[in-house]
């Protein structure tokens, strides 16, 4: 699969440039098991990664110019010259990977210029990380192109960066990390706050369980002012409550906390999803370490209630499938990614998946919703070169 796709990108790069590419790299999207909106509180989140992925072919230049081309969008090669990348001057899908380059050469990298062809299979607007995605596989082509050394941890802060600064999208660290670190067959346990991680064995496969991936179509962007509001909110919370960030507000402390909030309701609300989401990660990781994979099914569905009552970024499509997964037999449930839209994951025992895909199909067609797009999500290896 890898080989056929490499080759098919290579020679897309080829009738685009005239030239072959010095290689082909793919970076995966990622699904949030559970740790949500907890990454810009430097706490605790725990993605995997999906096997879809963003391909690039990719070959250096030394003249200063960066040409990039999708597959996915219409239009010709764009083509930007390295000296005049400016932060939130370029409003296309191009800020992604040129906002890469910038971040690389304001940080002291020599990158002198590339050819770049991309290609995706991350699903866009669904929550699932397809910028990231897009973001870390140039990162680790022009990485290994022009030697720089950088690990993946490192990349992924630089892909932060360039999100942050360049795009102007408010995201925390967990969807770079995630596609560049994660291994197959495991979910990540990121600390936001140190970058510290352990990948935790998630073989649902060998246990009879699935986890499902329910895409509702609704699309949302994160460089749009709701999310913006929550980080702001937890920032005001943290600074009320004299402390760096949420993360350092301990879970057993949290109805003091909340107390000392008074009539600050909104922020009470944020305050506590962020604390206790904390907690459910911690609760997540001790039960798969255990070996008591199903006893997280609870624990997701607790997230999706938080996200949905303390943080309100669910949306009617997101609560209909958590509610119709769970009435079919689903072990758990609950939104993933950064909410008003996007995508639910459900778990479910395996004899179970396709009387809960059908349930959850029907429920949408009779609530005149567009058909979700539902799929398998099979923990995956991060970032790689493939050729």
């Amino acid at each position: 699969m890898s080989e056929a796709v490499a080759e098919t990108v290579a020679a897309r790069f080829g009738e685009l440039y005239g030239a072959e590419p010095e290689g082909v790299w793919a970076a995966p999207g990622r699904v949030n098991l559970i740790g949500e909106h907890t990454d810009y509180n430097d706490g605790f989140v725990m993605p995997f990664a999906l096997p879809h992925t963003a391909v690039a072919a990719v070959a250096r230049r030394a003249d200063g110019v960066l040409r990039l081309h999708s597959q996915d969008v219409q239009g010709g090669v764009t083509e930007l010259r390295l000296d005049e990348l400016s932060p939130e001057s370029d409003k296309n899908w191009t800020a992604y990977p040129a906002g890469v380059v910038w971040a690389l050469r304001e940080a002291g990298h020599a990158v002198t210029g590339a050819d770049v062809h991309l290609a995706s299979t991350v699903p866009s607007g669904a929550g699932l990380s397809s910028s990231a995605a897009l973001e870390v596989v140039v990162a680790l082509a022009l990485n290994d192109l022009f030697s720089l050394g950088l690990r993946g941890w490192q990349l992924a802060r630089l892909c932060q960066r360039a999100e942050n600064v360049y795009v102007g999208a408010p995201v925390g660290i967990m969807d770079q990390t995630a596609s560049a670190c994660c291994e197959a067959g495991h979910a990540l346990f990121l600390d936001t706050r140190d970058l510290s991680q352990k990948q935790i064995p998630f073989d649902l496969a060998a246990e009879g369980m699935r986890l499902l991936v329910v895409d509702t179509q609704v699309k949302h962007s994160h460089s749009e002012g709701e999310y913006g509001k929550r980080r702001a909110g937890c920032e005001k919370g943290a600074d009320l409550l004299g402390v760096n960030a949420l993360r350092d507000v301990p879970f057993a402390g949290l109805d003091a906390a909340l107390a000392r909030l008074g009539d600050e309701e909104e922020v009470r609300r944020l305050v506590r999803h962020i604390v206790t989401e904390n907690e459910r990660v911690e609760r997540v990781v001790s039960l798969l370490e255990s070996g008591e994979t199903r006893a997280i099914g609870p624990v997701l569905v607790e997230g999706h209630a938080s996200l949905r009552d303390d943080f309100r970024i669910s949306c009617p499509e997101l609560d209909l499938v958590v509610d119709t997964a769970l009435a079919s037999g689903a072990l758990g449930s609950r939104m993933t990614g950064g909410g008003f839209g996007g995508s639910a994951i459900i778990l479910a025992e395996e004899p179970d998946v396709d009387a809960i895909t059908k349930a959850v199909t029907e429920a949408f067609a009779a609530a005149g919703f567009t058909t979700p797009r539902v799929f398998e999500a099979v923990p995956s290896a991060g970032a790689r070169r493939l050729s």
